[in-house]
């Protein structure tokens, strides 16, 4: 027991993965891929944003643009493998596989289909996906919901949502209120460690401090940044109305 539980590099090291693969590829190729891809990402959000109304769009608003095409990215792809792959996960050597190995380092949860994480890593994909990808169409289309859509998918509200069969993908808005939110999933993720003791992560700094806080750490820090711009510019859309 004690020889199978060594033959990963995941804590706590008494932990077991029957049908344990290593991964194909080393850490660096996989977290580099995941890099290349964001950086794609925002690039191609910034310049669309430039090309679409680019003359009256900020260099700020543009960086929100390709955030928000970044997080549609991650979240429906990379997410949205975790939530159907969960179960292979160990055993599978894919690239999408490999990126999940080696952040697992940071948080082993991802290796053992915990409850809590297969069920936020659904919702992600299935709707903070497609609603962050529906933001950046609006900001682009200066939808008068953009900044709604801001704010829900940065924080989210709990509720039901209708998301019923839309004959166009605005009616999403018609009284869309998410389970939850970039910003709330996060404090959720990080409180559920917490109250095991940090128990799932590779104590090494890198691992640590690198991965399971600087990485999502950003989730917290630019959805904050947003959710402050969102209810500053609702703030003073409802100004102007009263």
């Amino acid at each position: 027991m004690a020889a199978a539980a060594a033959a990963h590099p995941y804590w706590p090291r008494s932990l077991t993965l029957p049908g344990y693969v290593a991964s194909a590829r080393p850490g660096w190729q996989s977290a580099g891929a995941v890099a290349a891809a964001g950086a794609g990402l925002m690039a191609v959000g910034w310049a669309v944003g430039g090309a679409r109304g680019g003359a009256e769009r900020s260099p700020a608003r543009r960086l929100a643009l390709g955030w928000f095409l970044t997080c549609a990215g991650i979240h429906a792809v990379l997410e949205g493998y975790f939530s159907l792959r969960h179960r292979d996960l160990p055993a599978d050597t894919g690239l999408l596989a490999d990126v999940w190995k080696e952040y697992a380092k940071a948080d082993s949860r991802y290796m053992t289909s915990d409850d809590f994480m297969v069920a936020m890593e659904t919702v992600t994909a299935a709707a903070w996906g497609p609603l962050s990808f529906l933001t950046f169409l609006a900001f682009l289309r200066r939808h008068p919901a953009r900044y709604v859509l801001q704010l829900i998918v940065s924080l989210g509200t709990p509720g039901a949502g209708g998301f019923g069969g839309p004959s166009h993908p605005w009616t999403l808005l018609d009284g869309v209120c998410p389970p939850t939110g970039q910003l709330y999933g996060d404090v959720l993720y990080f409180a559920t460690e917490a109250r095991v003791g940090w128990t799932h992560s590779d104590p090494h700094p890198f691992y640590f401090w690198g991965y399971f806080v600087g990485l999502n750490g950003i989730w917290v820090i630019i959805p904050g940044i947003l959710l402050a711009d969102a209810c500053q510019r609702l703030a003073h859309a409802q100004r102007a109305l009263d």
